[in-house]
């Protein structure tokens, strides 16, 4: 996968080994990084929008989903998705 996109549905893993559908809601590129605000699928179909429930991950230069795990950088990538989302 090149480029991720709003709208895209993702399938991770979680850790009792069981795939997850995730859908792209934003995208954002930060200080030379893009990444992704998603949510799991069926919350989205389910759910209003005040009660979903969104993660941010980093997409990496080879299109893999990592997870952010410094305090700094979550803190950064929610503050930009924030101001965009509002």
């Amino acid at each position: 996968m090149d480029k991720i996109e709003v709208g895209d549905v993702l399938l991770l893993e979680d850790e009792n080994g069981e795939d997850q559908e995730l859908e792209v809601l934003a995208t954002a590129e930060i200080e030379g990084k893009q990444y992704a605000a998603v949510s799991f699928s069926e919350e989205i179909e389910k759910e209003t929008t005040e009660e979903i429930e969104l993660f941010f991950l980093r997409v990496e230069e080879d299109g893999e989903l990592s997870e952010i795990e410094s305090d700094e950088e979550f803190e950064v990538v929610t503050s930009a998705f924030e101001s965009q989302i509002g």
